[in-house]
């Protein structure tokens, strides 16, 4: 579960999600949303190229292969997405009850996504979550994004806690290194495909602090 090193932690007061990939498996429907973008405006990338973009905020990676047409393919992007968004994304096993026993614990539960707030809050509430979470930072939220500490930091603001009392569970590098750049200890899921395409490593500010396979073991973490 953990890498070599890691131990239990105790007095955790607040649980830190990523959405995409840690919460709701949306892998096909961000997938299918830039092969939309390239069919329109020719191109292609791999699927492991496009995985290696989850946890990266959307305006960086179109920029970085659409340059100067980014806020149309954006566009084309999110035209796309908001037509088949709840026929393409699945929540992931055993996430809805982590997230309410967490809750019955006393644990405070936050998300911090580089998604927008509109998509982030109708999913949680089509799925029935969104009362179970005392704090939602999106990018409309903060200037920064992912991996800058800047959405951490503003969920630990609201929580009203500090880094040593948070764990910030997420599937990418992204999510590792906003983490770790807020002095949180970071959780990498291994249930996505984005995890396994990141190449995560075990050293340095990329890596992990642990590793679970399920939902149920984030809960084993926490003594």
């Amino acid at each position: 579960m953990n890498y070599e090193g890691s131990e239990k932690l105790k007095n955790i007061k607040a649980v830190l999600f990523d959405f995409d990939g840690t919460i709701f498996d949306t892998n096909k429907l961000i997938i299918d949303s830039w092969n939309e973008v390239f069919r329109i405006k020719g191109g292609s990338r791999t699927e492991e190229e496009i995985l290696a973009t989850f946890g990266e905020p959307l305006t960086v990676s179109m920029e970085k292969w659409f340059p100067g047409e980014s806020e149309e393919c954006i566009n084309i992007y999110r035209n796309y997405q908001r037509d088949i968004f709840f026929e393409k994304i699945e929540l992931y096993e055993g996430m809805d009850e982590l997230i309410k026993k967490l809750k019955t614990l006393g644990v405070l539960n936050a998300v911090v996504t580089s998604r927008l707030a509109s998509s982030t809050i109708s999913t949680l509430e089509k799925y029935d979550l969104a009362r179970y979470f005392d704090v939602i930072v999106t990018c409309d939220d903060t200037e920064k994004h992912k991996p800058d500490p800047e959405p951490a930091l503003l969920a630990l603001e609201k929580l009203g806690i500090s880094a040593d009392e948070a764990i910030m569970i997420g599937d990418s590098r992204f999510d590792i290194r906003c983490a770790h750049n807020a002095g949180i200890k970071a959780v990498l899921v291994g249930w996505s495909e984005a995890a396994a395409a990141g190449d995560i490593p075990k050293n340095g500010i990329d890596a992990p602090d642990f590793v679970i396979e399920s939902a149920e073991e984030l809960l084993e973490i926490i003594a």
